[in-house]
């Protein structure tokens, strides 16, 4: 089984080429980027990689082509959620035969099951499947939600590893943690939910966030486990000090902010896939004023004006 996942998560976002394809070669730099700057683990394919817009083969060759690029530096986890227990079942031993570290799951999109339904969904592929597993409660998406005795009760299962929560209940987060499940309690970097900080007050293992696509250093910090004071200073000073990247990142509905900012500041991004479009204007200048006040552009190498250049 996976060795237990500390620090930062950060979900990756699809890079595309200019035809729409995906950018593999972009996947190897933003891989090599995280790597870099201290990040532990990637979810490849959650929805900040659009895996809704993606084709059931290019979910597969996502999975095929990136599992290659493992360096033993960091876990490569994959979102493998499909639309039905079945199909879910199948992307996840995909991922397994192809060398995955593991994968995260969330409730079926859109079908609005109830708490008993998913709760069999996710205690099914656990079954089925030989991966280290991760849940991922999401209501604000999927319109599903599992309460902390549900929780706990999956957590059981030897399968699951990784839980990061979304629903912005911080009494949720404190009834799991202490349960002291045997998973990494991480949860959402999204500044507007509010659970960062207690969450990581109360002996969170890290965060599964976004931003750390464009910061991943600072996400490293925010995400260290608190062992002492010193653990918690940094926290204070890191996070106030990027609290207006971490709003910008969520200002818009994921991954449209990071994914447009990071085109910006010359990563490997490209577009988005339609109908979402990427920020332009005043939007995506605010973007680029934030990385540059906090130094951000220096400290990664990233300029806005040699990706226009190009």
């Amino acid at each position: 089984m996976t060795q237990k996942i500390t620090g930062s998560f950060v979900a990756l976002i699809t890079p595309f080429n200019r035809d729409g394809s995906i950018d593999f070669e972009g996947f190897r730099t933003l891989l090599k980027f995280q790597e870099e700057h201290g990040t532990a683990a990637v979810l490849i394919m959650g929805s900040t990689g659009e895996v809704s817009m993606l084709t059931p083969d290019e979910r597969r060759r996502i999975i095929t082509e990136t599992a290659k690029m493992k360096t033993g530096r960091m876990q490569l986890f994959y979102g493998c959620t499909a639309n039905n227990t079945a199909a879910t079942i199948e992307m996840v031993n995909y991922a397994a035969g192809e060398g995955a570290d593991g994968a995260i799951l969330a409730a079926p999109a859109y079908i609005c099951a109830s708490e008993d339904d998913i709760e069999a969904y996710f205690r099914e592929i656990a079954d089925a499947v030989d991966l280290p597993l991760g849940i991922y409660n999401n209501p604000p998406r999927v319109k599903t939600d599992l309460g902390h005795e549900a929780l706990l009760r999956l957590f059981e299962h030897p399968n699951y590893v990784v839980h990061k929560e979304s629903t912005g209940r911080v009494g949720q987060v404190a009834q799991v943690l202490a349960a002291r499940p045997d998973v990494s309690v991480m949860c959402c970097d999204s500044p507007n939910l509010g659970l960062v900080v207690p969450t990581m007050s109360l002996g969170g293992h890290g965060t599964a966030n976004m931003t750390g696509n464009i910061a991943p250093a600072e996400l490293a910090t925010l995400s260290r486990p608190w062992t002492g004071w010193e653990e918690a200073a940094g926290f204070r000073e890191t996070y106030l000090r990027c609290l207006p990247l971490l709003h910008y990142a969520y200002s818009a509905i994921n991954p449209v902010p990071v994914k447009s900012l990071m085109k910006a500041m010359g990563l490997p991004a490209g577009e988005l896939r339609k109908p979402l479009r990427g920020l332009e204007g005043p939007a995506l200048q605010k973007g680029i004023e934030i990385m540059r006040r906090l130094g951000l552009d220096e400290q990664y190498g990233l300029s806005p004006a040699r990706q226009a250049a190009e």
